[in-house]
């Protein structure tokens, strides 16, 4: 709204050209989202559901009782915010609500008496992501670019359709995934969405730079790092109230959307793998358990033992779907070794090596500091 505006009150006061600029824009949207949320969200949070605990999960009892789904407040706020200080177009109002739907699901899921099934909630995900996908690409030939290959690549949109889609669905479950302790997944994400933003903005935004890094140039990376930024500032307020010990939970509702919109900036980028350098812990905290799931079920299929130990299971209501210490000795390696870790592993550390919340938190924070400019390195200049 406000790019529209200045066209118009600029030939009334020439400061307001300054609404015309994505800097001024940003600064705003970040400070804007933010101060938003910090003061909206426990003078909202009364009308949220509250955490029921999960069974036979150790430490859900600290979470029982708190308003969770405070994602459907955030994202409210987040999509608010970006309707003032973004250009709007056919394609954003489009992928705006592709976010917005991607947290209602999760909200209705935080909202329900019975936890939806893990089908119910693939199924949703896959076509909310494959729905952003051709929104982005808008049925157009996409120009994109890879890791450790020199020049530019075109994709026809419905190839691109299927790769970014199937990309876009992995982002919201690592993100998902990594929700559990007070704190990370909204630190993590932060962390990501500014890394993120800054490469939208200063390097494929802008053009002397991406030249010389001789990556494409995208004309529209400015547009997609003010929806990046405006973001991070209004989760930025919600950790306020989410450090640990926290007041209030973002439930799926949250991580979902912040998800998709990692995966997002990723396609915005230009490089669909993008996330995996600005997001690594991130990814790998979570990606991990969505592996391991897979591999364990690909061996069930394959007819191979691959229940989990009996004396890992606190109060287990079918002792026969888990296997004895005698019967885990007959189990093949990689089935032993897959139960030995814990994931998302997050929860590894906190529970097998001893860690702390606030270990966890800030080693995880350290760590995808670290690697996420060695990763920029490898990717970015690799070529």
């Amino acid at each position: 709204m406000l790019p529209f505006l200045s066209k118009i009150l600029t030939k009334y006061w020439g400061p307001f050209r300054l609404f015309d600029s994505y800097l001024v824009l940003i600064g705003l949207g970040v400070t804007l989202g933010a101060l938003a949320c910090w003061w909206l969200l426990p003078r909202l949070w009364h009308i949220l559901p509250v955490d029921r605990g999960k069974q036979f999960v150790e430490g859900s009892e600290k979470a029982k009782g708190k308003p969770t789904g405070a994602g459907f407040l955030i994202v409210t706020i987040a999509m608010v915010v970006m309707l003032i200080v973004m250009p709007l177009s056919w394609r954003v109002l489009g992928i705006m609500a592709c976010l917005y739907a991607i947290m209602l699901t999760g909200y209705l899921d935080d909202c329900s008496k019975v936890a939806w099934s893990e089908f119910k909630k693939g199924m949703l995900d896959m076509v909310i992501s494959f729905s952003t996908a051709l929104c982005f690409s808008e049925m157009k030939t996409m120009r994109i670019w890879v890791p450790l290959v020199k020049g530019e690549l075109y994709m026809d949109w419905w190839v691109y359709v299927l790769v970014g889609g199937f990309l876009l669905f992995i982002c919201v479950n690592a993100v998902n995934c990594s929700d559990g302790v007070d704190g990370l997944a909204g630190s993590l994400s932060i962390m990501t969405l500014l890394c993120m933003g800054v490469f939208l903005y200063a390097v494929i935004g802008h053009n002397v730079i991406s030249d010389y890094l001789r990556i494409p140039h995208y004309g529209s990376g400015a547009q997609w790092a003010l929806m990046v930024f405006v973001s991070a500032g209004v989760f930025s307020g919600y950790l306020w109230h989410n450090a640990h010990p926290s007041a209030v939970m973002m439930g799926d509702a949250g991580s979902r959307f912040l998800g998709l919109l990692i995966g997002l900036g990723a396609m915005a980028s230009g490089n669909l793998f993008m996330f995996l350098a600005v997001a690594p812990i991130l990814v790998l905290n979570g990606g991990s358990g969505l592996v391991k799931l897979l591999a364990l079920r690909i061996l069930k299929k394959m007819g191979i033992d691959t229940r989990m130990p009996l004396r890992n299971v606190k109060d287990p209501k079918n002792v026969h779907n888990f296997a004895t210490d005698e019967e885990v000795a007959k189990q093949i390696w990689i089935v032993r070794q897959l139960h030995k870790v814990r994931f998302p592993l997050h929860d590894h550390c906190r529970k097998n090596l001893g860690w702390s919340e606030a270990q966890v938190l800030v080693r995880f924070m350290l760590l995808q500091a670290l690697l996420t400019p060695l990763l920029f390195l490898l990717f970015v200049k690799l070529r």
